[in-house]
């Protein structure tokens, strides 16, 4: 199982990026990805998950109406849309896979997920 985080870099307030996930060496239908961040001197925390089960997606009350996590099937890849990005979301990003089936639930949460990807750095400044 192999994750490859990508797409970060720095932007300006208000402004925009997309962070890509490929997935190796597994199918996304039987895990959940989630986005994770961690910024300067801050715990790790959720950003958004996406569920293999149901199509549940979840996001962390901060990122809600600006961030949208999709699953590409076919290229096996979970993309995070950040949109209206503003200082506090200067991070570096993980994604992060749960082995969950098709049919199971997972929460957002650091603990339920096993595998993590590299780090990419977004850094929101003028």
């Amino acid at each position: 199982v192999q994750l490859q985080a990508s797409g970060g870099g720095l932007v300006q307030p208000g402004g925009s990026l997309r962070l890509s996930c490929v997935a190796s060496g597994f199918t996304l239908d039987d895990y959940a990805i989630g986005w994770f961040r961690q910024a300067p001197g801050k715990e790790r925390e959720a950003v958004s998950c996406a569920q293999s089960a149901y199509g549940v997606k979840d996001y962390a009350d901060s990122v809600k109406g600006r961030f949208t996590i999709s699953r590409d099937k076919a290229k096996n890849t979970v993309y995070l849309q950040m949109n209206s990005l503003n200082a506090a979301d200067t991070a570096v990003y993980y994604c992060a896979a749960a082995r969950t089936g098709p049919y199971t639930l997972v929460a957002c949460k650091i603990d339920e997920y096993t595998y993590w990807g590299q780090g990419t750095q977004v850094t929101v400044s003028s």
